[in-house]
């Protein structure tokens, strides 16, 4: 009996060792120029499926994210096809608002700039801020922005959020962003990329956060005025900022690595052992689920 051959698919960015190895036991895998028989397309949060992409594919089946984010999918594009796409959601929901916590933390109680501090020999520090008893906003209330709050609860602190639509939770809603914004003291970004969102962080919005306000962003640096930020953390017209995504990753600007009123990661949301793990045995299952005519567990929308 002939065996059958397996799929071909297309690698868009670098992933982990892990996952490559269980995509290469399972299908024939690609680096560079995908054949125009590609089923697949596999890659992190940040990678490009455009028109262009997708007219050089002309048997692809489905986008297999290993991630949340897929604002650098053509969204018009793949739908015209019937091109699904799979993410791997709740398995990194606990890690990236565990994450978000501790940037909060870490700028109000000065944790890291105090690291640094006791590292270099010294010993008097500014006062850091009361964590406890702050309003915390947070724009976007999915999985990680509920999984946020449900945190922020024990700080005994008012919960509000900004969403598309109001939510059957017991917080606040708040219509618009700006309002968000002028009332709370801290400000969580969790709302997902893409040009809806792109740049909503501005000069007015962190202006309304104000001087005594801190801005966490887990979610995309596209959600943020970048020159803005800086601008406002310069001039002391915003408290601090805590910082895992950036407007063009890798490159941190300067402004922001030399000030110690801001916490900065690079793109860690999900990056534990658990998340890492998880999110790779659910790409797997993704594509595995779509070749077999199974439900896809990770199918987006």
């Amino acid at each position: 009996m002939i065996g059958v051959m397996p799929h071909d698919v297309y690698l868009a960015t670098a992933v982990s060792p892990a996952l490559e190895v269980m995509l290469a036991e399972r299908f024939t895998l690609h680096r560079d120029t995908p054949p125009p028989g590609t089923k697949a397309i596999v890659g992190g949060g940040q990678m490009t499926v455009d028109a262009a992409l997708l007219e050089r594919l002309p048997e692809l089946e489905i986008i297999a994210v290993h991630g949340v984010g897929h604002d650098g999918i053509d969204h018009d594009a793949v739908a015209a096809r019937g091109i699904r796409i799979a993410i791997t959601p709740d398995v990194l929901t606990d890690d990236v608002a565990d994450l978000a916590i501790a940037l909060w933390l870490a700028v109000d109680r000065r944790v890291a700039a105090n690291d640094r501090a006791v590292r270099m020999g010294n010993w008097a520090v500014p006062l850091g801020r009361r964590a406890s008893g702050r309003r915390i906003g947070i724009f976007g209330l999915g999985r990680i922005g509920q999984a946020i709050a449900r945190r922020a609860e024990p700080f005994d602190g008012e919960i509000l959020y900004t969403a598309r639509s109001e939510k059957p939770v017991a917080w606040r809603f708040v219509p618009d962003l700006a309002t968000l914004a002028a009332e709370s003291d801290v400000l969580f970004l969790a709302a997902p990329g893409g040009e809806e969102t792109r740049g909503v962080v501005d000069a007015e919005v962190l202006e309304r956060l104000g001087a005594d306000g801190v801005l966490v962003n887990v979610a995309r640096g596209s959600l943020v005025e970048e020159d803005a930020l800086i601008a406002a953390l310069e001039s002391h017209r915003l408290a601090g900022a805590g910082l895992d995504v950036f407007a063009d990753e890798p490159d941190v600007p300067y402004a922001l690595r030399r000030m110690n009123h801001v916490v900065l990661a690079p793109h860690q949301g999900s990056a534990t052992r658990e998340a890492r793990a998880a999110m790779t045995e659910m790409v797997v299952a993704n594509l595995e689920a779509h070749f077999a005519g199974h439900a896809v567990p990770g199918l987006l929308g």
